[in-house]
Order: structure tokens, then C-alpha cells, then sequence
């Protein structure tokens, strides 16, 4: 009687614990960012039923609105649940573009999403400031090397501090802007602009959706599966 009156107290004791532990989380999968071959940045399950290709430019407005507008629900929820994964390629459209896809990819897998979040919250700040300098200094500029003229861009637009302040040194932010760091950005934009005709355009499971905002693209999504 007295094992059986301990047993039943003990398998209580348990009973308690279990009921006060936290249920196990759920998987966040924005927090699973991966690279392609091609270059591209993909978050979210890579089994995941619904797949977005988004074609963007740092220096479109609309792509602006649409991160803003969209990321509550679609990396929120959609992502984060796992029913959707998401991939940036980028569609170059002019030089200050090209500048801040080069430092965005610079930050790899653990920082291209915040990044290019950064980029399009800041646009207003640093398009405009970017695209008077250019303007006042073109002719100078005209006689830079390459890479050396992204950079004068980038440190005129005020991407470079915005990089710095984000962990990138110097150094680093120059290999970025170099030659061999460019090569796959200008492949993708290339590519892009076979297929697309603006930004943002995007795939879902491969059909695509022209010059969407997020209130006509999140139905697709949600008719998708997400």
C-alpha cells in the first residue's frame, strides 16, 4: 500500500512537470537561408509546397512597397510556417543598383535578407543621395576604373557606411565591389531580363505574376497552398 501510495505520488510529481514545460517550437523557417549555384538567395523549407521567385531592384520603388507591404504575412507567416520558400534574384537596372546588390550579396547567407531589408527601408535616403552624386560627378567618375567607380557610388549613396555599420570593413567591402565578385550578379541580371519586362516580378511554382503589389499576389500565394 505504501509503494503503491509513493508510486501514485511520484507519477503526479511527473504529471506536474510535464503540464508546466513549454510545448516544443515550431520550426522557424526564416532562419534557413541557402545559396543556389546561380548565386540567388533562397529562405524558407526547401520542401516547401509553395515556391516565390521574386526578380528585384534596390533602386525600384515598387520593390520597396512591396517588402514593406508584404513582409508581416508573407515572411511572418507564410515563410516562417514553412508553407512557402522565397528566392531574391536581382535584375540590375542601373549602376547604383548594381552597387548595392553587390554589397547586399556581400553579407552572405546570415545577412542578405536583413540587408536587403535595410536597402529598401532606406531607399529614400540613400537613392536619391546616390543618384545626386552621381549626377554632380559624372563626368569625374567617368574616368575611374569599374570598380573603383561602384565604389565612389557606393560611398556617395552612403551604402558603404550603411555596410560598415553592419559588420563589413573596408577591405571587404572592396572585394565585394571587384570584378569577380560581380560576375554572378551580372549573369542573373542578364538572365533576368530575358524573362522579365519590370521589377518586381515574380514565379509561384514556376507561373509567373507581373508588376504584382502584395494585396494581388498574397490570394495567388494563398490559392498556391500558403
Amino acid at each position: 500500500m505504501a509503494f503503491t501510495t509513493r508510486l501514485l505520488a511520484l507519477i503526479g510529481v511527473v504529471m506536474l512537470i510535464s503540464a508546466a514545460a513549454p510545448a516544443p517550437q515550431a520550426s522557424d523557417w526564416t532562419r534557413t537561408v541557402t545559396q543556389t549555384a546561380s548565386g540567388s538567395f533562397v529562405m524558407g523549407n526547401p520542401a516547401a509546397p509553395v515556391k516565390l521567385i521574386e526578380y528585384l531592384s534596390y533602386t525600384c520603388p515598387h520593390c520597396a512597397e512591396f517588402s514593406a507591404e508584404s513582409a508581416a504575412v508573407l515572411r511572418g507567416r507564410m515563410v516562417k510556417s514553412g508553407k512557402v520558400s522565397i528566392e531574391l534574384r536581382n535584375a540590375v537596372r542601373d549602376k547604383l543598383d548594381l552597387a548595392a546588390a553587390a554589397l547586399a550579396r556581400c553579407a552572405g547567407t546570415q545577412g542578405f535578407f536583413a540587408t536587403t531589408d535595410a536597402l529598401f527601408e532606406h531607399q529614400r535616403d540613400w537613392y536619391p543621395r546616390g543618384a545626386q552624386f552621381i549626377e554632380t560627378n559624372n563626368a569625374r567618375l567617368g574616368l575611374y576604373p569599374e570598380s573603383a567607380r561602384l565604389r565612389a557610388y557606393a560611398d556617395g549613396a552612403g551604402l558603404t557606411a550603411m555596410m560598415k555599420a553592419r559588420g563589413l570593413n573596408d577591405a571587404a567591402i572592396d572585394a565585394c565591389l571587384a570584378p569577380p565578385a560581380l560576375a554572378p550578379v551580372l549573369k542573373m541580371t542578364r538572365e533576368a531580363w530575358s524573362t522579365i519586362t519590370g521589377t518586381p516580378t515574380f514565379f509561384v511554382n514556376g507561373k509567373i505574376v507581373a508588376n504584382a503589389h502584395w494585396h494581388e499576389l498574397q490570394p495567388v500565394l494563398e490559392a498556391a497552398g500558403a
